[in-house]
């Protein structure tokens, strides 16, 4: 779950992205997993379903880091984070993201999609087709 306020709006990554309604300053805690509110969904659920399900999950979700049984669906706006080379926020420990320098009110926070995945990023539905070629 954010532990900041933020608001959605049009990014200028990728459609819809996540800014910081006021300052945060460096190393403070932004998200933290919170298994009341966000979603471990076994990787067999997620492999069955199909259509705007599956669509939705495959931009949504990423593998859970700590067990590879599950995805890690967020529940909060935080799904809506951007890919950056060059973050404002660290997710490197699976648990829990913080800010990696002062984010200014208004800019999108961002982070490495690279943590999540081994062998370098792709939308989860990419990555699951690309293993049956």
């Amino acid at each position: 779950m954010l532990l900041v306020d933020v608001y959605l709006d049009k990014s200028p990554i990728q459609g819809i992205g996540v800014f910081a309604k006021n300052a945060i300053p460096r190393g403070t805690l932004i998200w933290k997993l919170d298994p009341r509110f966000d979603r471990l969904i076994e990787v067999e659920t997620y492999e069955r379903e199909a259509g705007p399900v599956k669509n939705y999950l495959d931009r949504y979700s990423y593998p859970d880091r700590r067990d590879p049984n599950y995805i890690v669906f967020e529940a909060d706006d935080a799904r809506y984070m951007n890919h950056a080379d060059e973050p404002n926020c660290d997710v490197s420990s699976p648990e829990e993201t913080f800010a990696l320098r002062d984010i200014a009110p208004g800019e999108e926070l961002t982070c490495n999609y690279n943590h999540f995945f081994e062998t370098g990023f792709d939308f989860l539905g990419d990555r699951h087709l690309s293993s049956e070629d």
